[in-house]
Parts: structure tokens; sequence; C-alpha cells
């Protein structure tokens, strides 16, 4: 679809984060200092938050692309309500140890032993939990007392924490304080600002062969930063659904009209409800069926309905020219709906070979 109407070889904003899109917002840019930061000290815990679709996941994904394997051993875990020795076992896998049948005591000495048979390697431990929003307050503990393990006075294995704001909150109890103690940066991911929204979508557009078309004006690209706030899984969403239309309408240069009609049109899908009046475009498309059913039902309407008063009786040439009339005007009305119908159904078969036919690209999962 894109390749066809747009000229792109890929989807520019697709929803799974793909690190192949990294764009340097001043927040995420400040991020990557702390990580960068955090490396270098090699020890302790550094926090990053964010609202969901802020882009966490895909500036972890930006950090192991800047990581050497040969250096540093990364554990990946994502969190949900784990408790603390089903995380016990998630990092003894991630250290290819087999620790379904060891005790707790058992399976803390094979971690260590494995984090000092990887230092002995050359090569530094960085375990690294996304979501820790939901993990436990055990569960937290059990990764502080992982971080104490150490050879020589240097420690065995650094955390990255990435959660959503709240987890800021969870911190704060009293519970964690030496876990607190131990965190060596932390910082919140916030939205793009809204002078970096033009770039960031002609940045994501140029990963994909872009070459000046589709185009924004500048009140189209205001009307996506009020509805995000910058954020940028949510700019992602408005900005493909902005581009499935034109590819439907046959645009290339959005305005703030167009927008606006795929927000109305986007937050009644999102509301469960329809919007409160069908913007200009897109239309809604019906199936044949429901389109010939609902023009059928609309003649019989306006057969049935009564005439409006007049001075003196029309004409029967008159009522067989008016009705003649009716009957072109929802022809033509079908035919415009098959026709729309027609070129939707053509999109989504080329859309489907298109990426059937495209190699599985890497990526980590705005």
């Amino acid at each position: 679809m894109y390749d066809d109407h747009y000229g792109l070889s890929g989807r520019p904003f697709q929803l799974t984060p793909d690190p192949a899109f990294w764009f340097d917002t001043a927040t995420h840019k400040k991020a990557m200092a702390y990580l960068g930061y955090g490396l270098s000290q090699g020890e302790g815990f550094i926090v990053i938050t964010g609202a969901p679709g802020a882009g966490k996941t895909t500036l972890v994904g930006h950090l192991m692309e800047t990581i050497d394997p040969e250096r540093l051993h990364v554990i990946k875990i994502v969190t949900t309500q784990v408790e603390a020795e089903d995380l016990l076992l998630m990092v003894a896998a991630g250290l290819n140890i087999d620790g379904t049948h060891l005790a707790k005591a058992q399976l803390l000495a094979a971690i260590e032993k494995q984090l000092h048979a990887v230092a002995r390697q050359g090569r530094r431990t960085l375990l690294i939990a996304d979501e820790a929003q939901a993990l436990p307050i055990e569960s937290l503990e059990e990764l502080r007392m992982l971080s104490n393990f150490q050879a020589g006075g240097y420690p065995l294995l650094q955390i990255f924490l990435l959660g959503q704001p709240e987890f800021r909150a969870r911190l704060s109890d009293p519970r964690l304080d030496q876990l607190r103690q131990r965190v060596i940066a932390m910082h919140a991911l916030d939205g793009m600002g809204a002078d970096e929204l033009e770039p960031y979508l002609i940045h994501r557009l140029s990963c994909v062969g872009w070459r000046g078309k589709p185009r924004f004006t500048n009140d189209a690209v205001a009307a996506i930063y009020r509805w995000s706030g910058g954020i940028p899984r949510k700019v992602n969403l408005l900005a493909g659904r902005v581009l499935l239309l034109g590819a439907i309408e046959e645009i290339t240069s959005f305005t703030g009209a167009d927008v606006e009609a795929v927000i109305a049109d986007l937050e009644g899908d999102l509301s469960g409800a329809m919007p409160p009046s069908a913007p200009a475009r897109p239309a809604p498309v019906p199936a044949p069926r429901d389109a010939a059913q609902a023009a059928r039902e609309a003649l019989r309407r306006e057969m049935s309905a009564p005439a409006a008063p007049a001075a003196a009786p029309a004409p029967a040439a008159a009522l067989d020219a008016e009705l003649a009339a009716r009957f072109a005007r929802l022809e033509a009305r079908i035919e415009e709906q098959d026709a729309a119908l027609r070129r939707v159904l053509t999109l989504m078969v080329d859309f489907i070979e298109v990426e059937d036919a495209r190699p599985t690209r890497r990526g980590a999962a705005a």
C-alpha cells in the first residue's frame, strides 16, 4: 500500500518499537546519557520511567545496538507480577542455568558462581528489567540482594529498571530504602517537544525511502502534537491512520482538517462509539450488500414519505422526473461506495502481499 501510493519501502509509523527508527529527542538523548553514565560506573541501579509509549523499549533496543557483546553480558527481563522465586529463575535462565529443581539457596549459589565465570571472561553482567512497576516489593528486594555479589571489591551485576511513572512512587516505599540508596541515576522520559515533532515525522519517513511524498502542513503537524502530546507511540498511531486515509482518498499533502477528521474517527474507535459528527473524509465504506440494502431502504423511505404540501398538485410528468432523479442519485451513491470498497480491498491485498514477501526485520518491542 505505502509502496504504491507514496513510493515508500515500508511502514514508517509502525507501533512495534524498532531501534532502526531511533530518533534523538532531547529527553531520549538525556536518558541515553544516564544509561551511558551507569554503564561507565558498572554498579548500582539506573531507573528510567515514562508513560506507556514514551519510548522506553526503543531506548533499550538502541542501547543494545551500541554496546559490545564481547564486554557485556545482558540479561533482559520483561516483568509482569513476577514473584521473587520466579524472578530468580528468570535471572538464572539468562545465565544459562537450569534452576527448576534447585532450592533457593542452591539457586543463589549457582547464580553467583556463573556471575564469577562471566567476570573471568573479562565481561560484566547487566540485568535490564522492563515494566518494573509490576514487580512486587519482595522481587525488588531480591534484585537488591543480587547486586551485593562482588569479586575483589567490584560488583558482578549492574541493574537497569524501566517502568511507568508510578514506579517512582513504588520506590518511595520505606521497605525499599536500601535499594533506593543504590540508585545512582534516575530519569523520566517525557514526550518530545512541539519543535521536535516535524523532524521526527521526516526522520521516520526517510528511514523508508521518503522523497517528499507524503507531506504534512504546519497545521497538520500542530494537530498531531495536540492529540499525541509528543508521545511517540501516539504520534505513530495517528500518523499511520492519516497515511491510510491518504492511500484510500489519494491524498499526498495532509492539512490540519485531514488530521482532525482522522482524530475524530480514531477517538470514536477508542471509545467504542461513533464520533459525534461524521467527518467529510474519510467516509466509512460499507460492504457491497450493506450499501445496496441501505440504498434500497433510503429509496423506500423517500418513496413512502408524504409529499410536502403544495399550493397545487404537481403534474404527473414532474413527479416522474423527480423519481427518476432520485433513482439516479441513489445509483450514483452506490457506484461511489462500490468503487471506494474495491480501492480499499486492492490496497489491503497489495499490503498483505508486500508484507508476506518482505524478510523479517530485527527490532525491539513506542
